[in-house]
């Protein structure tokens, strides 16, 4: 059965439910209980359950969504029962023909023997099937539920099981980020607010990072690859305003299993503040409208800082540079061509302001070199 249009945006989760039963003398158990769980999906994850136990799961990948596994199950005498929970994780909304790409299990689903190859095809048989999952049901994801309980001990990597916490708000304005560490695969929500999914045991290629940066030329993904053998993201913002001093409610779902005591609240401190503008970017977009032609020509790229907090203002100029600079926040230096008063000009345009903004043109610096595009580079702190 396809699963968006059964589902119909109530939910990105889809269970398919069997019972089977066994007496011990069908063809595919004659070397023994042992065998194969095949299943074949449109995408884009799946995971299969025995009689409540996970056995097995697959997921696909953004060039192929599509999932089949080959899981080695046991089946006992009697009745079995077979789940599986089947989940899309984001929808193509562009292309040709998108709207006709489907997700879930349409099978075959079949049963095979380890050794004597028979197959017996669950198909056509009779599947039950249950939009959503209890918890979602239940409301659990606000934290307010009666289903809740209490345990002595925690339980760790533990498949699709919810998590609940009580926790104060970091001290301090900086911003806060949520820190998933540890967890497999899930969605998170801090006092009713969904902060999104969360998937950092989804690794990046360890190949093809290179130390260089170059974006000039045809467009390649390739291009400045970073991170190579990391997770694709393990930090997610949470709003502080989404957050009381005290008493906020955490409530993590986790698909796959993981470990909730490694979750930690990080906040970013904003030491620098930086920019790099060449004299080929557009100009100011609030001046793309402008009626006045001789304005627009006139008007230069500009280069904007802004401190972080409304109490903050721009207390030192770090690095200053127009001409080639090189190297990222952090690391700016001068290049071959450098104007030697770019630093005193964005000292008196900036020191003492929340924010300023400096023409990036030779009329602002003077030439420091003819015959090149120059950029301006500048670094500072708030405070």
């Amino acid at each position: 059965m396809e699963q968006i249009n059964t589902t119909g945006d109530l939910s990105d989760y889809l269970w398919y439910s069997l019972s089977v039963d066994t007496k011990g003398n069908e063809r595919f158990l004659e070397d023994g209980s042992e065998m194969v769980l095949h299943v074949n999906s449109l995408g884009h994850a799946l995971y299969a359950f025995i009689n409540g136990e996970l056995v097995g799961s697959g997921k696909g990948r953004n060039s192929n969504p599509k999932v089949s596994i080959d899981v080695p199950i046991s089946l006992k005498p009697g009745k079995n029962k077979i789940d599986l929970l089947s989940l899309t994780v984001g929808l193509q909304n562009y292309g040709a023909f998108f709207d006709k790409t489907g997700a879930g299990i349409t099978g075959p689903v079949q049963l095979k023997g380890l050794k004597n190859g028979s197959t017996l095809d669950l198909s056509s048989q009779q599947w039950t099937y249950q939009v959503g999952l209890s918890g979602e049901d239940l409301g659990l994801s606000s934290g307010g539920s009666s289903f809740w309980v209490s345990q002595p001990t925690l339980p760790k990597n533990q498949p699709l099981m919810w998590y609940k916490t009580t926790f104060d708000a970091p001290s301090g304005s900086s911003p806060v980020a949520l820190d998933f560490t540890g967890m497999g695969k899930g969605q998170a929500w801090i006092n009713g607010q969904s902060i999104g999914r969360y998937w950092p045991t989804n690794i990046a290629p360890s190949s093809g990072c290179t130390d260089s940066c170059n974006y000039r030329g045809a467009y390649s993904d390739g291009k400045c690859r970073r991170n190579c053998g990391k997770p694709s993201q393990h930090l997610y913002h949470v709003p502080r305003s989404w957050m009381k001093p005290s008493g906020n409610i955490l409530v993590v779902f986790e698909e796959g299993g993981g470990d909730p005591t490694q979750l930690s609240f990080a906040t970013r401190e904003t030491e620098s503040i930086c920019s790099r503008i060449s004299q080929s970017h557009p100009i100011p977009i609030d001046t793309w409208t402008s009626s006045n032609k001789e304005t627009r020509k006139h008007t230069k790229p500009t280069l904007s800082l802004s401190c972080p907090f409304p109490n903050q203002v721009i207390s030192k100029i770090k690095f200053a540079s127009f001409g080639n600079p090189k190297g990222t926040c952090g690391s700016f230096s001068n290049g071959r061509c450098s104007s030697t008063n770019a630093r005193t000009i964005v000292e008196k345009a900036c020191i003492g302001s929340r924010s300023c903004s400096i023409g990036v043109s030779v009329n602002t610096f003077g030439e420091p070199c003819a015959g090149i595009s120059k950029s301006l580079a500048v670094e500072a702190s708030c405070s």
